[in-house]
């Protein structure tokens, strides 16, 4: 079993309309209504993106994808899946500063992304999110609770409960080791977490899934696969 995570630049709404047509009605909303062009740019290479792969994976067009987004309350706000498609992969996506991310997986995967930055809140974020023992292990300082932050949030993203579970209740590896769960009671199963290498060095990555041990983790161009449509549409 492999797991692929493809990194990509954000790509403007207005310069490609051709990506802007493969999102669902739901989806052009969702990214109309951000008030950011960055943040717009960011959904959107994202969002097609993930299309692009799974559309590429599963065979078939792109934009007829059905995605479904049901989350337990029952809104539409929930973790993205296929629907209609039995033996879909697990997939995941992520997006922040200069670089955008999918994860593609043979089960359940979550990956993110987060770029270096200062932070005006350190103590309070730490207090949410560190486990007692992490905590007591020292300070982390900016960037070595960021590299904490994402192997956590792809952890539970690949269990679809997102920021709905506590993050103090996971204790991982030092962000200086190599990453990895030391405690997670009400995990529900084992799971694996490891760092992905991305293009830029400031934007720490990691990608997490089910099992004991994290399988092979190929790393791919999402740029590429972004410029081969607007390539289709000009011929």
């Amino acid at each position: 079993m492999t797991v692929t995570v493809w990194w990509a630049a954000p790509t403007d709404p207005v310069s490609r309309p051709d990506l802007v047509a493969l999102l669902d009605e739901h989806e052009r909303q969702r990214m109309a209504a951000l008030r950011r062009d960055d943040d717009r740019a960011r959904y959107l290479a994202a969002h097609a993106l993930t299309r692009l792969v799974l559309a590429s994976r599963l065979g078939g067009d792109p934009a007829a994808l059905d995605m479904d987004r049901t989350c337990g309350c029952g809104k539409p706000h929930g973790k993205p899946r296929l629907a209609g498609h039995r033996d879909a992969p697990g997939f995941s996506l992520t997006h922040s500063g200069a670089l955008v991310g999918v994860a593609l997986g043979a089960g359940p995967v979550g990956v993110d992304v987060e770029r270096h930055r200062p932070l005006s809140d350190l103590d309070g974020l730490a207090r949410h999110t560190l486990s007692p023992a992490e905590r007591r292990s020292g300070d982390l300082g900016a960037d070595g609770f960021l590299v904490t932050w994402t192997r956590k949030e792809a952890l539970l993203k690949a269990t679809g409960t997102g920021l709905a579970s506590p993050m103090d209740a996971i204790t991982l590896s030092d962000p200086g080791a190599p990453a990895r769960v030391l405690d997670w009671p009400d995990a529900g199963g084992p799971w694996w977490v490891a760092d992905v290498v991305t293009p830029h060095d400031d934007h720490p990555g990691a990608v997490a899934g089910a099992g004991h041990s994290a399988p092979a983790i190929t790393v791919a161009d999402g740029d590429a696969v972004l410029s081969v449509v607007r390539g289709t549409m000009s011929r």
